[in-house]
């Protein structure tokens, strides 16, 4: 558990999670057992801040998302402190690259997400029959399209990297950003972590090194921000159970927004 000693006071500040893609739907099926983002607002909340979830379908393109982000950003004169978890982290980012937005923020905490796209993303979109599955999963359930899952390919995110290179430079000089990413190790995977687990495996079998089950550790930072990796499958920063504490991550994840330390080597 960190000391916290780096974590600016949250009483009073305003703080914006952002879910990743089926966020909502996970949310939606809590009375079934099923628990997303919330440890994370319920601690929020108890230290006194203005923690709310930014409404949005999240199976939608991350440019129309990102411009829904942007407006909320916006809505309200009180800079916040945005904390984006796997999809939720591109969305942000992107509405993040207005000047604007970046004014209204003070800091930007992105959680597993795959900036430079997700090798299980590649799969789906590459078999249309999976594809054509996901987007009418989407459609059916009124989260969004099919654009969802082709936004978060590895090519699609390398090309949107490279186009946004010089905005994401000037986003990280003015705005301190942390990057947290996990990965899951053989013998540590429980309950509903084995089905991340066997996905780990097959990444690293493919070359994709370190990975959460669906995010390579590689994929999940940006060069120039501060960097941290822990141990830990896609849903250990977002969801309770054996040997998962979310909100412990989190405050890794604050204390190293907020550190005075040096920001990771790109």
């Amino acid at each position: 558990m960190p000391s916290g000693s780096d974590t600016p006071r949250l009483g009073g500040q305003r703080v914006l999670l952002v879910y990743g893609l089926m966020g909502d739907l996970a949310v939606a099926l809590q009375p079934l057992g099923l628990e997303y983002m919330q440890p994370l607002a319920e601690w929020l909340r108890a230290q006194g801040a203005d923690a709310s979830v930014v409404k949005l379908r999240t199976a939608e393109s991350v440019a129309a998302n990102a411009a829904l982000l942007r407006a909320a950003i916006l809505s309200d004169p009180r800079p916040a402190l945005v904390i984006a978890h796997s999809k939720g982290g591109l969305e942000a980012l992107a509405a993040l690259l207005d000047p604007a937005a970046q004014a209204r923020c003070m800091g930007f905490l992105a959680m597993q997400s795959p900036f430079h796209g997700s090798p299980v993303a590649d799969v789906v979109v590459g078999a249309k029959p999976l594809e054509a599955a996901a987007g009418g999963f989407a459609r059916m359930m009124r989260i969004g399209t099919e654009q969802g899952v082709r936004d978060l390919t590895t090519g699609v995110r390398r090309n949107w990297m490279a186009a946004a290179q010089g905005p994401i430079a000037r986003l990280l000089a003015a705005l301190p950003v942390a990057c947290l990413a996990t990965a899951l190790a053989p013998g540590t995977a429980r309950g509903r972590e084995r089905l991340h687990l066997a996905a780990a495996q097959w990444m690293e079998k493919r070359g994709y090194g370190p990975n959460d089950g669906l995010v390579p550790v590689d994929s999940a930072l940006i060069a120039g921000a501060r960097h941290v990796v822990l141990a830990g499958s896609h849903i250990a920063s977002v969801s309770r159970g054996p040997g998962r504490d979310p909100v412990a991550m989190m405050r890794v994840g604050l204390d190293a927004l907020f550190s005075a330390a040096p920001r990771a080597a790109s």
